[in-house]
């Protein structure tokens, strides 16, 4: 007799009739056509994170002021900057770091955590991908009320530069997407991923100029400095970060970016064309 967890289970799609870069295409399509699913279902994740406080989301932009403020001080203090320009760099590098951070980790377990949507709900795994992105944006957003704050406090010499902010947050955006798709799949298959990925999340995080300063690495490490290149996390939070600090911004920057973008969802359509369907079988 067969187990109650094999009679549940849907039966694997043949390999054949599953890869197909029609049906990857159509599951992208519905997904965004889903808008009101994945946007109610994003945002009722962040209430019921906090049901039944009185506070409610608000406790997410408490959070970033209290880091931004006491961090801020104390590392301004350790690296000898100036508290008006030090609070402002680290409060917007944390506020990218968290979006990119929550991508990361909730990519790795969105098809995990939707198992009973996924294997009741007949919808597009695209509809949990762009529900894990919407969430990530809209905890962003509510960081954006701290930075308006840090604004009025130090006012950096933010200009009309800082336009150039929205298409770098829509570049963020998109890249949360290829993110959360491609290692939700992969760790839908393979378990060790999530793991693995929280465990260099805190190394990451350390390798990234958000806490310490770039021309601080240049000061000290001399030649040594071009190693930061190698670090994507810098690239990304320096197209969002500068524009909205108002300080100059390297072209080379955005060229990383867009190559990443283009590069991270061609892996992620291929991955999505070959075991989309295979998702329900391994949740």
């Amino acid at each position: 007799m067969q187990s109650t967890s094999t009679l549940d289970r849907p039966p694997a799609p043949s390999e054949t009739s599953s890869r197909s870069w029609r049906k990857a295409a159509k599951d992208l399509s519905d997904g965004f056509g889903q808008r009101q699913l994945w946007a109610h279902l994003g945002w009722q994740d962040i209430k019921q994170r906090y049901r039944r406080s009185v506070l409610g989301p608000l406790w997410i932009t408490i959070g970033m002021g209290v880091t931004a403020g006491g961090l801020g001080l104390m590392y301004s203090t350790i690296f000898g900057q100036d508290p008006g320009k030090y609070v402002p760099y680290m409060t917007v590098g944390f506020m990218i770091w968290y979006f990119i951070q929550g991508c990361l980790l909730s990519g790795t377990e969105v098809f995990i955590h939707n198992e009973g949507l996924i294997k009741q709900l007949p919808a597009p795994i695209s509809v949990h991908v762009l529900r894990t992105v919407w969430r990530e944006f809209l905890l962003f957003l509510h960081n954006l009320v701290v930075y308006v704050v840090i604004l009025a406090i130090f006012q950096p010499p933010v200009t009309w530069k800082i336009i150039a902010a929205i298409p770098a947050l829509f570049l963020l955006l998109i890249n949360g997407g290829w993110v959360v798709l491609l290692f939700g799949v992969a760790s839908t298959r393979f378990r060790d991923i999530p793991p693995v990925i929280n465990s260099f999340m805190q190394l990451l995080f350390f390798m990234s100029p958000i806490v310490w300063p770039i021309d601080v690495l240049e000061q000290n490490a001399g030649p040594r400095a071009w190693l930061a290149q190698l670090n994507p996390i810098y690239h990304f939070v320096e197209i969002a970060r500068a524009p909205m600090l108002g300080t100059a911004q390297s072209l080379h920057h955005w060229l990383i970016v867009l190559g990443f973008t283009v590069g991270g969802w061609l892996l992620a359509l291929l991955v999505m064309r070959n075991y989309r369907a295979r998702v329900p079988y391994w949740v």
